[in-house]
């Protein structure tokens, strides 16, 4: 079959891939020149199973409604009136009931889609700065750690091995960690990190090379016009894709979620190798070789807004540098990107309601570059 493809971050990528090994006859486009140039380009880099609870808690809007009025907390929701906005959170208030059940359906497509990676780079010989030492979650509050062990319960069931570590047992797994307010923590190795713009680079050379994959530059605004010389298209548009599936009739519950990271180059001996997850601040880190760490964090409901605030990206450099007080902050990158959110944290990973020639895969949230290889797959079987 032709099959179009809308959007060329890493879930328009390797869902052309898998599709392409299938023998279809497979064309990306983008509005941008480049793949990977949007969500794709600089996230926390983290393949992450151990990352899986989805946010649907009464304790995360407890928690959220303290943070209301402050400009750099973890997560900040605009006071700014927004229908849209306000119907996504009653569907995330309504998807409380379904938090264990989706956390367990995530982590199993998380472990999944990492074996999945692993061998696409293996098949491929794809180099982007895959590092295996495990994600290492840490907590400075003992309820905090609490949860997580009750958490670690629901992921031990989908099959992730994940254990605590004390204080002295976090020294040895990161030293250069200051642990002096850390309570305890949890570490796995099963979880990996690597760069996913050089990922999806690399994979879109391979796709136009080896399988004869069509990129073009166009910006689509409505699939009607996509079909035309096409048998199929699939929508991987990320926080796009709601728009486009509105011009057929589908409704697609997705929300913009700003998510803020900075790269320091050149950090120092004195930074940290193994990627680490702080629970409270909702931080993470990744060591993109010897020249380049990530650091990535927070979530902001503002709309459509790709400006980066400095009130947003300050707190990421002073949790560097409290983290690990002897690292070399001279030299950072901010960006900021918008994560395509439902309210129920579960992709999107079906066939259109108004039209049987009209396929999406979207909406994975912050674990975009963590599920991606799993739904391009199984989308790929279901078209």
């Amino acid at each position: 079959m032709k099959i179009k493809i809308i959007g060329s971050g890493i879930t328009g990528i390797t869902s052309a891939y898998y599709l392409a090994k299938n023998n279809h006859q497979v064309t990306i486009v983008d509005e941008r020149r480049y793949p990977a140039m949007a969500t794709s380009y600089a996230n926390g880099c983290q393949i992450s199973a151990s990352n899986s609870e989805t946010w649907n808690s009464w304790k995360n809007i407890r928690q959220a409604s303290k943070w209301i009025l402050k400009k750099d907390a973890p997560l900040l929701i605009s006071l700014k009136p927004d229908l849209h906005k306000i119907k996504w959170f009653i569907k995330f208030i309504n998807s409380i009931s379904q938090r264990k059940n989706n956390t367990l359906e995530t982590c199993k497509m998380a472990l999944n889609s990492g074996m999945l990676y692993k061998t696409i780079a293996d098949e491929e010989n794809i180099e982007f700065d895959m590092l295996q030492k495990g994600i290492l979650h840490i907590y400075k509050d003992i309820k905090q750690l609490n949860l997580a062990r009750e958490t670690n319960k629901i992921y031990k069931l989908a099959g992730l091995e994940r254990w605590e570590v004390n204080k002295s047992e976090l020294n040895n797994i990161e030293p250069s960690l200051a642990n002096e307010n850390i309570v305890g923590g949890f570490y796995n190795t099963t979880d990996f990190t690597g760069d996913i713009h050089k990922f999806c680079m690399e994979l879109s050379n391979i796709l136009e090379n080896k399988y004869n994959v069509q990129f073009i530059k166009h910006h689509a605004k409505n699939i009607h016009e996509e079909l035309i010389n096409s048998d199929l298209v699939l929508v991987c548009a990320g926080i796009g894709s709601r728009k486009l599936a509105n011009s057929i009739g589908d409704n697609l519950p997705i929300y913009p979620v700003k998510g803020y990271s900075i790269t320091i180059n050149n950090p120092g001996n004195n930074s940290p190798w193994v990627s680490l997850l702080d629970d409270e601040k909702k931080i993470v880190t990744a060591r993109l070789g010897e020249k380049r760490l990530r650091i990535a964090g927070t979530a902001e409901f503002a709309g459509y807004n790709t400006d980066i605030k400095w009130n947003r990206v300050r707190p990421l450099i002073r949790w560097a540098e409290t983290n690990f007080p002897n690292i070399n902050t001279e030299d950072i990158k901010p960006w900021a990107g918008l994560r395509p959110m439902t309210p129920n944290m579960m992709p999107i990973i079906n066939k259109s309601k108004k039209n049987k020639k009209v396929f999406y895969n979207t909406g994975h949230g912050h674990l975009g570059w963590t599920l991606s290889a799993y739904s391009a797959k199984y989308i790929s079987e279901l078209i």
